[in-house]
């Protein structure tokens, strides 16, 4: 069997974020990491080997050069190879182009399985699994809890507000899993070192067979109008109960139209 993850290199959470001219994230200028979120995802996958599952992984990001510390981080961690897209065409992109090279990308190695994280830590679009899906032509089931795989078919289970679900799909299939997986297992020395020897192949538009036109700034369907750093927290109101708090209180909820 074999499984692809797709993974992405995000700025860092609590790095102080900048923007270019073009209201484009500045990557270059941010520290960044896996998101914490495709974390769960690796895991997910790894552990269906290590229960028993006959299977090769493998990582696929979309990003600037330096997201290949992202498939590093993700082949510390366990999996057989990555794979790299990276284009200058593709600054600016938004998911509908996304979701359109990596659909390429794992059409390209292969797959009977495609793991997602829900969603990630920058954008929190949670689209892309689904779009991916769509674009393959394939089942998806999102937002596990928890996954198995039997004999042509993965089983999920989704945790709602008013119910727990199973849901069965028959394979090839695209699942994404939440943060309610289970704890991602931290590598050891020895796991980076051997991470950093996996292989990764770097692939180009061209070499999926995507005209430059259809991602990118040019290509996308949404466009930021505006971004600005968020306002610093003010300091709040200290209510000191003398016997007239519930009073102020009132007044305040009131002032806020919030009563």
């Amino acid at each position: 069997m074999k499984i692809v993850v797709l993974v992405k290199y995000v700025p860092e959470p609590t790095a102080a974020w900048r923007y270019s001219d073009d209201r484009t994230l500045d990557r270059a200028g941010v520290e960044g990491r896996l998101s914490e979120l495709d974390e769960y995802a690796v895991e997910q996958a790894l552990s269906l080997m290590e229960n028993g599952l006959s299977a090769t992984v493998t990582f696929v990001t979309m990003g600037p050069a330096r997201a290949v510390d992202g498939l590093r981080k993700a082949l510390a961690m366990g999996g057989d190879d990555g794979v790299h897209i990276s284009d200058e065409a593709l600054h600016g992109s938004d998911a509908l182009a996304t979701s359109l090279v990596l659909a390429r990308a794992v059409e390209r190695t292969g797959f009977d399985l495609v793991v997602c994280g829900m969603s990630s830590t920058d954008a929190e679009m949670s689209v892309v699994p689904a779009m991916v899906a769509d674009r393959l032509g394939v089942p998806q089931v999102t937002f596990a809890s928890a996954l198995s795989v039997d004999e042509g078919s993965v089983t999920i289970r989704r945790d709602g507000d008013t119910a727990v679900e199973e849901v069965v799909a028959t394979l090839p299939a695209v699942v994404s899993v939440t943060d309610q997986t289970g704890e991602v297992r931290y590598p050891s020395f020895k796991a980076i070192m051997a991470g950093k020897k996996k292989p990764v192949t770097t692939w180009t538009l061209a070499d999926l067979g995507v005209e430059p036109a259809l991602v990118g700034a040019a290509g996308a369907a949404t466009a930021v109008r505006s971004a600005a750093p968020q306002p610093s927290r003010q300091a709040g109101v200290v209510v000191v109960d003398d016997g007239g708090a519930a009073a102020q209180i009132a007044d305040f909820l009131v002032a806020q139209k919030l009563l």
